[in-house]
């Protein structure tokens, strides 16, 4: 399952090792600067939008970058699990990041938390 960690000025989404083959790739990194929204979902199949690009995508398994008309959505969502979603901001790397994780609400306070600081180069751990 994902990590994720706010480090410096930046949300990092550590993969696991299946996710991370799955989607080709360990991490994900966005700039604290570029999140419009954070929440967390109780549907996991509700953060899928688009067309699903390159990855793995198996029932009850998504990893990977998913296709739409204004720009790209990274996932890693495992069916039955809560969901953490960030919306980003045009420019950013994704539209949005949505990533299975073992403590999302958690995760959702610390990068809260990041977002109301701008993130003053402060770290913190969401699992």
């Amino acid at each position: 399952m994902a990590r994720v960690e706010v480090e410096g000025g930046e949300v990092v989404v550590r993969l696991g090792v299946r996710e991370g083959l799955a989607a080709r790739r360990r991490q994900v990194r966005v700039p604290v600067s570029a999140l419009r929204e954070v929440r967390v979902e109780r549907s996991w199949w509700r953060v899928l939008r688009g067309r699903p690009g390159s990855g793995r995508w198996s029932p009850g398994r998504c990893s990977g970058v998913r296709d739409r008309p204004a720009g790209e959505d990274f996932v890693a969502v495992k069916a039955e699990s809560t969901v953490l979603c960030l919306e980003l901001a045009e420019g950013a790397p994704f539209s949005r990041v949505a990533v299975s994780v073992d403590d999302p609400e958690r995760a959702e306070r610390e990068v809260r938390a990041a977002m109301a600081s701008g993130d003053a180069g402060g770290r913190s751990r969401g699992e």
